[in-house]
């Protein structure tokens, strides 16, 4: 071959390699994000636009309830009932719906019959798509494209009509769907450009206040005002304005041509009217939706780019991708642009100097999602933390389950509490941690609580036969919670606090029976239960049975590895946990998904139990099953997540385990160490620092790491601090 031919390919090559590079450059992380994703099976979540913690979610409703339309929308549906603004995550509880609004023609007159009739339209997945910040389908029916995008408190919709003269864009105010309800409504067409109003409901959430204001860019020509109810389904009212239980208007359009564009843009507040005026002027001053959905598009993109995975697989960055962006999808901003907002007092309130969140599922999230904003989206950790001390101002407690101003008090444990501890050992600022210890007390002394005045006198929860009494659980996340209690008191120099709190945090040993080797529930005058298997699902475990709940002891696993008996014993239960499968037999509950022996990924009190193995010094068997998780319980597809999303959680679970990391104890400022699934990941700190994640040699066929090292330093008990990983550098995985 001769020099000059040699040069040419080497030419050649370099060109290749370039343009190679280019193309990868040019690539933005939101292509990689399926939002249908959870759509279908359990998984709860919608496909709609959002940007992420926003205020709004305006995404698509079915128009049917039901279990697997707790988020508004089934994969497997094809009605449409109209965009509402606001829906919940991955959830099983259905609620919010709010400022359904529907475009209309004479095409069809298709009528859903759930509860009060509604207007719906056919769509078919093949003229639907979604993407970070946008959604857009064809309404069959009426042949209208819908395109929607937000930003943080306002959401907007561009409609695309055909010629007809009798265009509609309809609010609807009444629309319930699920355990949501309206409890008073009220709309007033101000002028031929604005509508503005409030619903009020009622669901999971007690009171709920959506105040909301909608602009449109052409005039409206002619409108109606009904009220609605079952037996007299469309009341036309006089005047410009109503006020009723339900309430709905009708606005006329003028749509001449082929295709013809309308505009709207809705604003939300939780405080008033004026609020969502003051959001809509603030965030949404322009009618250019090509610009807003580019800028929601880009701010998913900064996001995104926090953590570069390095994979020739492209379902792998789909599933890693889509985990982040369902992880950012709650908390949600609730504070106005001026700081307004409806507080859990019901009273209205002003957010000072931060942004108030909400809708904190706190016994899911505790455990990754919010180590993880510690990780990556630090600067927001005080405002989530100063939330919850203004839920509890409002409500002298710290939240359980909050959303909408409102404490659900639904699942259990105050979980709050790991979240700050994790936050002061962390060493983040701007929270009060005096006052936040003040608020942990309180939650932890509340005899009103869920069994905590029994928990408090005896020690434990004991068992009664109500439903959803979950004694064992209870009894075991108290203890883990006043654990962390105790570590934070201990910190702040109060020492008799901390002695009591370190005393209760050994509750879970009143849990133990040492004859059948499990948590087992126990009555009042503290004899065991009879009759019991610990693989039935029973009221006695919160949404899970004792073979789960077993390993619930974060604060002491070796103190549990102890009581039953040493580590080969612990090893025993562990493999069993992953080896002895249901029976066909055996009747699961819903929420008994993801199932690899007794373990159910798609539920969250397993989640920390594969790390297991690192405390009997196992890290192979550890990574291998943490590898098998990653690889079979996550999937890119509508169906691809194996159980309830719930607010970002199981996505976090991926992330952080993708990356060899996982806080076991997550109020303790430590990640446990497992294996990596890609050969190189890149995270950008929320310090700005940059952390490296290599595994080079890592594979399925290679799947587990002798050596960690840190910044050269070897680790020796596959444990890293939270600060320590914060000063940036490598962390290196070795076969």
């Amino acid at each position: 071959m001769t020099k000059h031919l040699i040069n040419l390919l080497t030419i050649a090559l370099f060109l290749t390699s370039c343009q190679k590079n280019i193309q990868q450059s040019q690539t933005r992380y939101t292509s990689f994000v399926n939002p249908f994703v959870g759509t279908d099976g359990p998984g709860n979540t919608y496909p709609g636009a959002t940007v992420p913690h926003g205020m709004i979610q305006l995404s698509p409703d079915n128009g049917y309830s039901g279990w697997d339309r707790i988020a508004g929308y089934f994969w497997p549906d094809t009605t449409i009932a109209g965009f509402s603004h606001t829906h919940l995550s991955g959830t099983g509880a259905g609620d919010l719906y709010d400022i359904l609004v529907m475009p209309l023609n004479g095409k069809s007159s298709r009528i859903m019959q759930e509860g009060v009739q509604r207007h719906s339209s056919l769509f078919t997945h093949d003229q639907e798509h979604a993407e970070p910040g946008f959604y857009e389908v064809d309404l069959l029916d009426y042949d209208i494209h819908a395109e929607l995008t937000t930003t943080q408190r306002v959401g907007f919709h561009r409609y695309t009509f055909p010629k007809a003269d009798d265009s509609k864009i309809y609010i609807n105010l009444g629309y319930a769907l699920n355990w949501d309800g309206p409890t008073d409504t009220y709309i007033k067409v101000v002028d031929e450009h604005t509508v503005e109003g409030y619903r009020f409901s009622s669901g999971w959430a007690n009171v709920q206040k959506t105040y909301f204001v909608a602009q449109f860019d052409q005039p409206i020509k002619s409108y109606k005002i009904f009220t609605t109810d079952k037996e007299n389904p469309m009341a036309e009212v006089e005047g410009n304005e109503k006020q009723a239980l339900r309430t709905r208007a009708y606005l006329d359009f003028d749509t001449p041509e082929e295709e013809n564009i309308v505009q709207v843009k809705v604003a939300l507040s939780s405080h008033s009217i004026e609020g969502a005026r003051k959001n809509l002027e603030k965030e949404a001053n322009t009618w250019d939706f090509d610009q807003v959905r580019k800028d929601a598009s880009d701010i998913w993109e900064k996001e995104l780019q926090k953590i570069k995975i390095t994979t020739e697989d492209l379902e792998e960055k789909r599933v890693f991708y889509t985990a982040m962006y369902q992880s950012l999808l709650a908390p949600t901003t609730y504070s106005d642009v001026d700081g307004g907002y409806k507080g859990a007092d019901q009273k209205q309130h002003k957010a000072e100097g931060y942004t108030r969140y909400d809708t904190f599922s706190l016994w899911d999230t505790y455990r990754a999602a919010h180590p993880l904003y510690t990780l990556i989206h630090t600067p927001r950790v005080p405002d989530m933390i100063n939330s919850f001390l203004a839920h509890y101002d409002e409500a002298g407690l710290l939240p359980v389950w909050s959303m909408m101003g409102n404490e659900t008090n639904m699942m259990i444990g105050y979980h709050a509490v790991p979240i700050i501890t994790d936050a002061y050992f962390k060493g983040i600022q701007g929270i009060d941690y005096e006052k936040a210890y003040e608020a942990c007390k309180a939650s932890a002394m509340n005899v009103e609580g869920d069994a905590m005045k029994e928990y408090i006198e005896l020690g434990y929860a004991p068992l009664n036969f109500d439903h959803e009494n979950w004694s064992v659980s209870k009894t075991l996340e108290y203890a883990y919670d006043d654990w962390c209690i105790a570590q934070l008191a201990e910190a702040l120099g109060k020492k008799e606090d901390a002695a009591y709190f370190a005393q209760r945090g050994e509750n879970w040993r009143n849990a133990y029976d040492a004859e059948s080797s499990f948590m087992r529930p126990k009555d009042h005058k503290g004899n065991f239960i009879k009759d019991f298997n610990p693989k039935d699902y029973t009221d006695h475990f919160c949404e899970s049975n004792a073979w789960q709940y077993f390993f619930y002891v974060p604060q002491n696993i070796e103190g549990l590895m102890d009581a039953m008996g040493g580590a080969e014993r612990f090893e025993q239960r562990l493999d069993s946990m992953f080896t002895f499968f249901p029976l066909p037999e055996d009747k699961l509950p819903i929420f008994s998904t993801g199932m690899i022996g007794q373990y159910a990924h798609g539920n969250e009190p397993s989640h920390h139990v594969a790390y297991l193995y690192n405390y009997i010094d196992k890290p192979e068997k550890a990574q291998k099953r943490i590898r098998e998780i990653l690889k079979t319980q996550y999937k890119s597809t509508p169906d691809g997540v194996c159980g309830n999303e719930d607010c970002g959680q199981m996505s976090s679970w991926y992330i952080l385990s993708s990356l060899g990391i996982y806080p076991v104890n997550p109020g303790k400022g430590i990640y446990d160490i497992g294996v990596p699934l890609f050969k190189e990941a890149e995270v950008t700190l929320g310090n700005g620092k940059t952390l490296k994640v290599i595994a080079s040699h890592i594979s399925d066929e290679n799947p587990t790491a002798k050596k960690v090292t840190f910044n050269g330093k070897e680790i020796k008990d596959w444990k890293i601090s939270h600060n320590e990983l914060m000063q940036g550098g490598t962390l290196e995985f070795f076969n």
